[in-house]
């Protein structure tokens, strides 16, 4: 069983257009299928579950979405930290958050602060997050911190990361039909076993996620060693 499961939810706008509604009728959509992930996740006893909602590029998105996007957001943490607080779920959001209006920032802090204690799942939202930002924040702390280059290792580095709290993801999840990563995770996805779906996200369910799972368990996880070295 995979002991992180990282997702791009992607296909909203396009479940939304085949039945002609609005795009942002699939992101409020979206959200249930967000809380049925993380119910499955927590059924199969998986610890650390990433999405990602709201990348570095997504401001280039029509005014209109991008503002109900920005409502969503503040409204799901709104509605939702008192559930999460009491199903033992801590949540974290990681990214340059320094764009998003007060209210929302102050959204967040509580939410992180009311869950911060939280075990059994730890929920991880990236908002306007990218991997390239990601390592070159880390890159730039290290520096600030005096390291010098001939010092820094891989090690190092990932421990400056937005998700230093997290292992690496064991498993890359992406609904919608596209087959790229769209600077998600770049540093962690490294030896990630990718999955892809034509499933849009509002359709993900727990059928859909068992599916994931089965074929990550089919799949030999060598990180360079050879099969033989495995059996040994």
């Amino acid at each position: 069983m995979p002991q992180h499961i990282a997702i791009v939810m992607d296909g909203n706008g396009r479940w939304a257009k085949k039945r002609f509604l609005p795009r942002v009728a699939g992101h409020v959509k979206g959200v249930e299928a967000i809380r049925r992930t993380i119910e499955g996740c927590i059924v199969r006893n998986i610890p650390y579950l990433t999405v990602f909602a709201f990348s570095s590029e997504n401001w280039k998105r029509p005014g209109e979405e991008v503002s109900f996007l920005m409502n969503l957001f503040l409204s799901s943490l709104e509605k939702e930290t008192d559930k999460l607080h009491d199903n033992d779920i801590r949540l974290k959001v990681v990214g340059d958050l320094s764009r998003f209006d007060v209210p929302l920032q102050k959204a967040i802090t509580v939410a992180e602060e009311k869950t911060s204690k939280n075990s059994t799942l730890t929920l991880t939202v990236c908002a306007n997050y990218g991997g390239r930002w990601d390592i070159l924040q880390a890159a730039r702390r290290m520096s600030s911190e005096g390291l010098d280059v001939k010092d820094m290792t891989e090690e190092r580095l990932s421990s400056y990361l937005a998700l230093s709290y997290a292992p690496e993801p064991d498993l890359f999840i992406r609904t919608g039909g596209e087959t790229r990563i769209s600077n998600f995770l770049l540093w962690q996805l490294a030896y990630s076993e990718l999955y892809f779906t034509e499933t849009f996200w509002p359709d993900f369910d727990n059928e859909e996620l068992e599916k994931a799972i089965a074929s990550f368990q089919s799949r030999e996880r060598r990180f360079g060693k050879t099969s033989e070295q495995l059996t040994d």
